[in-house]
């Protein structure tokens, strides 16, 4: 499964959270670092559910990039 990963810049780090696994979190010095530990946190949070016998969801949020020209 491919899950949309929302990457943000938090001040000196950055954070990632995954919207269709609400509580899906991680934190890293670098988009590197945050995009391994997100890696790691999906597979635990999967885990979990499964473990817990929570139906594990499709994934459902799509991203996109829209480039915007300003007027000014």
């Amino acid at each position: 499964m491919r899950y949309a990963v929302v990457i943000e810049r938090a001040g000196s780090n950055y954070s990632a959270y995954v919207p269709d696994l609400p509580g899906c979190v991680a934190t890293g010095d670098t988009k590197r670092e945050v995009a391994q530990r997100i890696r790691e946190a999906i597979a635990f949070h999967l885990d979990g559910m499964r473990e817990d016998g929570v139906p594990i969801p499709s994934p459902q949020t799509a991203t996109e990039l829209v480039e915007v020209h300003s007027t000014t």
